[in-house]
């Protein structure tokens, strides 16, 4: 964007997450007087949340892999991701002096694993680009074409030229993120795609005993199958259910299964590289004179979790055949419930659909008024996508502000 301009104008952004902070950068740095309004009496706090275990920012798989982890949402996603991807995601945070590195599962942090270094950074430059930012302002709706705030010393009214909502969905609303605009732009008309849980945990109807003796612990050298693939890595048992990274990566279609069908269920392989043939032959090497815990962990090298998530999913395998054993512990299917409640989730689905939104951002059905960031109807998968989806919205909205203010000069 150039940074001089014919007019300066002023722009409203309701939202301090990544999204919004990443368009009153690019904004303001183009000249424009730019407020950001945030409800929480600090800024991203989401993002500081995320960076407590360390904050994964973007993944470094290949561009065309990358892209299309956003699923039936990457054809209208497209532009923004090419115009922010994640090596010049990795480039920016490098210019605010941070440097980041690759794990080795490809996600990328910065090298103190921390969100605030960055954040404290980022804040600065906006400072010095002339960014105001007014926190405790909850945006309430519209008195004519003024923005209503709820802010502790009462309501007040602000007028803008242009206006960014990037108020998150509806995952975390302790943070901030509570969709409490859904229904201030479903009555303008504004077309709004229900909010369902994404990157959750699942409800299972365990017994009181294994959810006594097993909740918080993880089931690790898994591999997990859905429709959505498979995956390698750990889950970890709860007291309602199952939880964990490989579990978020089935959550989308295991979720929409159970909502179309009723039914759906993780299947499980607990012994990763090993065969049902190699199984059974081990098996039969021990015989049946040790306990069927012993012979599990000897001849199939399972964990104490395993065997009774075994026995729990199957109560009688105990005395059934060699072959039948291998063959569960190759392909045990865990029957779901239900997702978690969608304020437990990471992310979620749903929110303002994109037929309602134009190429610059913009809602059709009010003019001046953008979105950017988890607002808008998309998911992806944990591992960097989150993050850097709401970090190139942020940025082609605020281009398509630039855009319209320009035009209405």
């Amino acid at each position: 964007m150039e940074k001089v301009l014919a007019k300066a104008r002023q722009v409203a952004i309701v939202g301090g997450g990544p999204a919004g902070l990443m368009a009153a950068e690019l904004l303001s740095a183009a000249g424009h007087a730019v407020t950001v309004f945030e409800a929480m009496p600090t800024v991203a706090r989401k993002l500081l949340m995320a960076g407590k275990s360390g904050l994964n920012i973007t993944h470094a798989e290949d561009y065309d892999s990358f892209r299309h982890r956003f699923g039936d949402a990457e054809p209208r996603l497209r532009a923004a991701l090419d115009d922010f991807t994640p090596g010049m995601l990795r480039a920016w945070a490098q210019g605010l002096g941070q440097e980041t590195f690759v794990g080795t599962s490809g996600r990328v942090f910065p090298k103190v694993m921390k969100a605030s270094p960055l954040l404290r950074a980022w804040l600065a430059r906006l400072e010095a680009q002339g960014v105001a930012i007014r926190t405790r302002h909850r945006w309430t709706g519209f008195s004519g074409k003024r923005l209503v705030f709820m802010t502790p010393g009462g309501e007040r009214a602000i007028e803008a030229d242009a206006v960014l909502l990037a108020l998150g969905g509806a995952s975390w609303p302790r943070l901030g993120s509570d969709a409490a605009w859904v229904p201030v732009l479903a009555e303008k008309g504004v077309e709004v795609a229900p909010f369902r849980p994404a990157n959750c945990g699942f409800d299972i109807d365990w017994s009181d005993v294994f959810r006594e003796r097993f909740a918080g612990e993880a089931v690790k050298s898994t591999v997990t199958i859905s429709p959505a693939g498979a995956f390698q890595g750990e889950f970890v048992i709860t007291k309602h259910g199952i939880e964990g990274s490989v579990v978020y990566a089935h959550s989308a279609a295991l979720r929409d299964r159970l909502q179309q069908t009723g039914k759906a269920a993780l299947a499980i392989d607990l012994a990763p590289g090993r065969t049902v043939e190699r199984l059974s032959r081990d098996m039969a090497k021990l015989g049946r004179k040790e306990s069927f815990a012993n012979r599990m962990r000897k001849a199939a090298g399972l964990s104490s979790v395993k065997v009774v998530l075994l026995r729990e999913i199957f109560p009688d395998i105990a005395a059934m055949p060699d072959d039948f054993v291998a063959a569960r512990i190759k392909h045990a299917e865990i029957p779901l419930l239900r997702p978690r409640p969608i304020a437990e989730a990471i992310s979620s689905a749903g929110g303002l659909s994109f037929s309602g939104i134009d190429e610059n951002y913009m809602l059709k059905k009010l003019p001046g008024l953008f979105a950017a960031g988890e607002m808008l109807d998309w998911e992806a998968p944990t591992g960097g996508y989150l993050l850097t989806a709401c970090f190139a919205t942020g940025k082609a909205a605020a281009k398509g502000m630039a855009r319209w203010l320009e035009g209405s000069a």
